[in-house]
């Protein structure tokens, strides 16, 4: 069983390698991990990925959202290898093929370095997309269908799980089993804004849900104190 200290990754949202450093820093022992995403990578780099993790043993969550021809995505997953990610996105929406070809490089680059395979984990439908969002891009099914659609597509192609709203938690729980990772984003404590989020859950209702993972950002890195709002969080997952 997680441990409710380490269900918890921190979106620091900041294209800044110092500050994303020293919130890090500062909320270790309080979060499972952190999540750098696709702002802080172009910003940054490797290096600025390199320059917040070294030294400080926390899980890190790599969000960048691969979307391309599969050959492409392969090599995208053997270049962020040495930065020893325990999870990296992908979008489900580049096929089956794509999501293999990613499995693939994953493992094969895993067994060269010697180390653990990250998990990969694939994008459903972002948690800031609405039914009529999708419907604007040419989808006409509701969104929980679509997820559902999605990560089945993931849990056939041998990813180890997605990303997904806490709505779809319970569905896919169900419908994948226990084993299959469930990162859930749009965590909003009732004690926090919504800010851009469109399908939000408090933490402790996301897990009874289903879900294996929170990500959780402003809640916490907008906090007049962080430790505290992580400490916050942890408090009610144990209750």
């Amino acid at each position: 069983m997680i441990q409710p200290a380490r269900r918890t990754f921190v979106a620091l949202d900041t294209p800044e390698p110092k500050a994303a450093r020293a919130l890090a820093q500062r909320l270790a022992g309080h979060v499972g991990g952190v999540k750098l995403g696709l702002e802080f990578f172009c910003a940054a780099g490797p290096d600025g990925i390199r320059a917040v993790t070294e030294g400080l043993d926390m899980p890190l969550f790599l969000d960048l959202k691969l979307h391309d021809i599969p050959n492409t995505v392969a090599g995208a997953i053997r270049s962020v290898m040495p930065l020893a990610p325990a999870f990296i996105t992908l979008h489900t929406l580049g096929g089956a093929a794509m999501m293999r070809a990613a499995v693939d490089a994953a493992a094969d680059a895993a067994a060269q370095m010697g180390v653990p395979r990250p998990k990969l984990l694939g994008v459903t439908v972002l948690t800031s997309m609405s039914l009529l969002d999708l419907a604007s891009v040419g989808v006409d099914r509701p969104v929980a269908d679509q997820v559902a659609l999605l990560a089945d597509l993931a849990h056939v192609a041998g990813m180890d799980g997605v990303v997904c709203s806490p709505n779809e938690c319970a569905v896919l729980r169900r419908q994948l089993g226990p084993d299959f990772t469930l990162m859930v984003p749009g965590i909003r404590p009732v004690w926090a804004s919504a800010n851009d989020q469109k399908r939000i859950m408090t933490p402790a209702a996301a897990v009874t849900a289903g879900a294996t993972y929170l990500v959780i950002g402003r809640p916490i890195t907008d906090a007049q104190d962080p430790v505290q709002a992580a400490q916050r969080i942890v408090t009610e997952l144990a209750a």
